[in-house]
Formats: C-alpha cells, structure tokens, sequence
C-alpha cells in the first residue's frame, strides 16, 4: 500500500506521521517511510538544489522539473522495490505537492504539471492521500515558532503563495475523493495523530 502525506507549510503533519509509523510498526506492519524531494542520495542532491534559499533565481518550469526528476528516482531505487516486497510505504510529500506549489502557487497549471509527472511516475498514484489543512497564516506561524525546522526557499514566499498552495492541495481533494481524506490540522497533537492512525488502519 503507498500512502502520501500533503499540507501546506506547518500542517504538523510529518510529526503526526511519525507517531503513526511508529504504533504501525508495534502492531507488525513493515513500514518504508520516506520523504519528497529526497528519500535516496541522488534525489537528495536533487532536493538541495530545489530548496536552497541561495537559487532565488530558478525558473518555476525548472523547479517543476528537478521535482519531477527526484521524484523518478526515488520510485525507482525505493518505492516501487518496497511495495513489491509487499511493504506499505509512507511518503511525505508526493506528486500532489508539486501540482498544489507549481500547478497552483506558481501558476503553471495542476494539468500541466500533471503530464509531466504522469512521464515521471508512469502514472503511479498513491493508494491513499492525507491531507492536513490547515489556514496558511497559522502554518507560518508555527514554522517562525519552530526553531528546529529547516527554513527552505518556499517558506520565504509570500503569504498569497501559501493560499493559492492550500486552496490547489483542496480542490485535488475533490478530484480525488476515492483516494483523499482531509484532516483539520488546526486540532491539537493527539486528535490529529489518532485520525491518522484511525484512517491508515480503517484502509489498510
């Protein structure tokens, strides 16, 4: 099974996530967790590249396209060997986030990002998409509050980013019911932690 976790910036929910994995893997379940851009060495490099608060002057279409080349790679070398050893992969951030940041925060089109991820990924979707909402002023929020997070390039965007980004990650919700489950990530830590695990355990 391949679940991919989305949310605007400070959703909470890659720590949501984690408690989830973990009690998961109490119960007997082989869990491969891993995150986009990166979750191999070659797509981490990749991901350097994107997030640098040094590269201000990349091109959205080359942004969109670095995504779509790690994203590539991390199929090849660890999601695709995982779920054929029957293991259920959890990704944070997948090919949902790069239709909600270049598809809707940069204006490039979900469409036109989507056939370019649709080459990428040979039309691999997850089985299960969580998506965390959460108001984007809250979020930053959160991030300015966090001193251990990495502060990357699109955290610097300006707040009318984040709201396109949110309103994009909803709209592919109603796109995709059969595989999106919106979670009101304004709730406190435990209740958001119990509905993921809830849910995970309702599909699996």
């Amino acid at each position: 099974m391949f679940i991919t976790i989305e949310g605007p910036e400070g959703s909470g929910k890659t720590t949501a996530v984690k408690y989830a994995v973990s009690e998961l893997e109490k119960m007997g379940y082989q869990i491969v967790m891993t995150r986009e851009p990166g979750g191999t060495p070659i797509s981490e490099q990749i991901r350097d590249v994107i997030l640098s608060k040094e590269n201000t002057s990349m091109d959205a279409r080359t942004e969109a396209l670095l995504y779509a080349a790690s994203r590539r790679q991390h199929l090849v070398e660890k999601i695709w060997p995982a779920l054929k050893e029957g293991k259920i992969v959890i990704c944070d951030r997948y090919l949902d986030s790069s239709l909600a940041y270049q598809g809707g925060g940069r204006g490039l089109g979900v469409d036109n990002i989507l056939n370019v991820n649709s080459f990428a990924t040979e039309e691999t979707f997850p089985d299960l998409t969580l998506l965390f909402d959460i108001d984007p002023e809250i979020g930053m929020e959160r991030i300015a509050k966090n001193e251990n997070r990495e502060v990357n390039r699109l955290d610097l965007e300006e707040i009318d980013f984040h709201r396109k980004v949110r309103q994009t990650f909803l709209d592919l919700a109603k796109r995709y019911p059969e595989r999106y489950v919106v979670i009101d990530a304004s709730k406190d830590k435990e209740t958001v932690e119990k509905e993921v695990l809830d849910i995970i355990l309702k599909r699996l």
